[in-house]
């Protein structure tokens, strides 16, 4: 049972009685009585005469997916199955990350009929959002008081990670064409494979010189240089293994997200890029066991399942065991492959146990470590007046210098470095992999 507001206004209308009759004390009180009794037994009748908020069945609609800052509408159907008019207001237990809208509804339902609701959701964060019970305010025909119930009615959305990062997948599409010579410019890569032959011009690798097809040139085709150089595409069909550190380290918030989210965002399109080019793409996400993983998806296949799958991963607040990583790898492929590890290296004291890793991942791989870094440490650390301006950027000058450090270790344990602030470390790690391609390191 609940009370409305309703009943309380009626309770304060009390007031005019006991000024207008209660001339002394004991007669005021007398009057105040009478009045919360006249108050509570309308009160009751009014509860008597509601509808049971029990007698309804509810039907949801399916559980829906969709991507985190994007809205998804959910649809309530209500069915009055008592014997009278169902009227008052429901309220659907979602999480407050859910960002269910609106948040009660009202509700209206004759004998025997049903009503649809809908409900937008806007969810704050990713993974899976549930809603367990539904609250049903059945309010009498005076709406003084309401008899209230809670159903159980469960659901779930699935929120994915957003992928922002795809607004940089078509330029970067343009400039893999470009590699594999499917664009008018003809830019050829060098690789491995070879393509074709044309006439050689001024900058042209003296390497690719094709001896036997020159002196096979025809005379009229002299004309030109004549000499002949073969063309190259760039290398397929590699292996791509994108490794996410999912520890404490990917739990802290710069640019107002998690490290792990902008990891996701650098991996989805990393992989995005990646399986145009006709490489394998497979990704884990580790801490100490592995939260997710994907291998062997291609195509339109590949993205989905990576979204289905990074979904629910929140960072851990454990120290991840770089020890188990190249056994991780092994299990993956034995091969010689492109590994991509999405980690902390901003200071040695978290790096550790990445840097006593690497030599062993560097001598069967060729090993990128793509970092974040925060902008506000370069902002603080420029100089400025004050004594506590001072010591700020006297901190941020320390720590980009253990960034600076920690990326030069790296360095020289034979793996590449990409580091930058949330916003640029996807476009970043892309174009770091397809001048990788472009010069045959894959």
């Amino acid at each position: 049972m609940t009370v409305s507001g309703r009943f309380v206004a009626l309770l304060a209308v009390g007031l005019v009685p006991v000024v207008v009759f209660g001339d002394t004390a004991s007669l005021a009180y007398l009057v105040l009585a009478c009045w919360l009794v006249f108050c509570c037994a309308l009160g009751v009748v009014d509860l008597v005469a509601a509808a049971s908020p029990r007698r309804v069945r509810v039907e949801r609609s399916p559980s829906a997916r969709v991507r985190l800052d994007e809205s998804v509408v959910g649809t309530l159907t209500v069915t009055n199955l008592g014997t009278r008019r169902l009227h008052g207001t429901l309220r659907d237990g979602w999480e407050p990350s859910a960002g269910a809208a609106p948040a009660r509804l009202p509700l209206d339902v004759p004998v025997g009929e049903r009503r649809l609701l809908r409900i937008t959701l806007t969810p704050r964060r990713r993974g899976t959002r549930r809603s367990a019970f539904i609250v049903i305010r059945s309010a009498g025909p005076l709406g003084l008081w309401s008899r209230q119930a809670t159903l159980g009615a469960p659901a779930e959305l699935r929120v994915l990670p957003p992928f922002r990062s795809r607004k940089h997948l078509p330029s970067r599409l343009a400039r893999l064409r470009e590699l594999d010579g499917a664009t008018p410019l003809m830019v050829r890569g060098e690789g491995t494979e070879f393509d074709s032959l044309r006439d050689y011009v001024a900058g042209d690798d003296v390497r690719s010189i094709d001896w036997r097809a020159t002196a096979r040139t025809s005379q009229a085709a002299r004309a030109g240089s004549g000499i002949m150089v073969r063309t190259w595409r760039p290398e397929r069909d590699r292996r791509v293994v994108i490794v996410i550190d999912s520890g404490r380290a990917s739990a802290a918030r710069i640019a107002d997200e998690p490290r792990l989210d902008t990891f996701m965002e650098s991996a989805l399109l990393l992989a995005a890029l990646a399986d145009r080019g006709g490489d394998r793409v497979d990704v884990l996400a580790f801490d100490r066991r592995v939260r997710a993983r994907v291998m062997g998806a291609k195509g339109a296949v590949l993205l989905n399942r990576l979204v289905t799958a990074l979904a629910d991963v929140q960072p851990q607040l454990i120290e991840t065991d770089w020890s188990a990583v190249p056994t991780q790898i092994r299990q993956v492929t034995h091969r010689h492959a492109l590994v991509v590890l999405l980690t902390d290296a901003s200071t040695p004291g978290s790096s550790s146990g990445l840097l006593s890793t690497l030599p062993q991942l560097a001598r069967s791989h060729t090993v990128v470590v793509a970092s974040v870094t925060d902008p506000r440490v370069a902002e603080l650390g420029q100089p400025a007046s004050g004594i506590d301006s001072f010591y700020t950027a006297a901190s941020a000058q320390r720590a980009l210098l253990d960034a600076s450090r920690v990326g030069d270790a790296i360095r020289q344990l034979g793996a590449d470095v990409v580091s930058a602030s949330p916003a640029e470390l996807p476009p970043a790690l892309a174009d770091r992999y397809l001048k990788m391609k472009a010069s045959g390191r894959l």
